[in-house]
């Protein structure tokens, strides 16, 4: 019976990846990006020239980029395959605490800063305040860039993973085809939350 069970576990399992990879992984990589800036340049590119993987996912923002950009540099560790906003750190301002970012500590990254994840660290490699902000993984596996574009007065927040796999470790490696669609769920979590985030502040600012 535990025999059939794990076979039937592995069909399904084998099933999911198919519809995956044929039929919703170019949407997940490529989701909310327009074609050019899918396959245009952004910061951070030169870091890793020949990637195997890219994913550009991208956020419209109805917030200058300087409201968006004390959000997106509360960087925090979680678990290997992404990181996550520190929202729970801000201070009580104006009663409503979740509503404001933290001055306090994540405002003063700087090149060459390590955010520490189980297993290596992510390094501040380029910091534009309000434009470009660019880390990589200390195995040189993993590229993260973001750019802030203004455009017809809204602001595109664009997120793009670059990837050597030759560089993951093995169970990374073997694991893969469950991290990358779970990493785009968080990483739309992750994107939609600074645009929320982004937009309240602007409507505070301005009541």
């Amino acid at each position: 019976m535990r025999g059939k069970r794990l076979g039937t576990g592995a069909v399904l399992a084998g099933v999911a990846a198919l519809v995956y990879f044929r039929f919703l992984r170019d949407w997940h990589l490529h989701w909310g990006a327009t074609e050019q800036e899918a396959h245009g340049e952004v910061a951070g590119d030169d870091l890793m020239p020949d990637p195997d993987i890219v994913a550009t996912r991208v956020v419209e923002i109805d917030a200058p980029p300087s409201a968006i950009w004390p959000w997106l540099v509360q960087m925090g560790p979680g678990p290997r395959w992404r990181l996550h906003l520190r929202l729970d750190r801000a201070p009580a301002r104006h009663g409503h605490p979740q509503h404001q970012p933290d001055h306090s500590r994540f405002q003063h990254l700087k090149v060459g800063d390590e955010i520490p994840m189980p297993g290596y660290a992510m390094r501040v490699e380029q910091l534009d305040p309000e434009r470009a902000m660019v880390i990589r993984s200390s195995n040189h596996a993993w590229v993260w860039s973001f750019e802030l574009r203004p455009a017809n007065g809204h602001t595109r927040l664009i997120s793009r993973n670059r990837f050597d796999t030759s560089a993951l470790p093995v169970k990374d490696k073997l694991a893969y085809p469950i991290i990358e669609p779970g990493s785009w769920v968080m990483e739309r979590k992750m994107l939609l939350t600074i645009k929320q985030r982004a937009e309240r502040l602007v409507r505070m600012q301005a009541g």
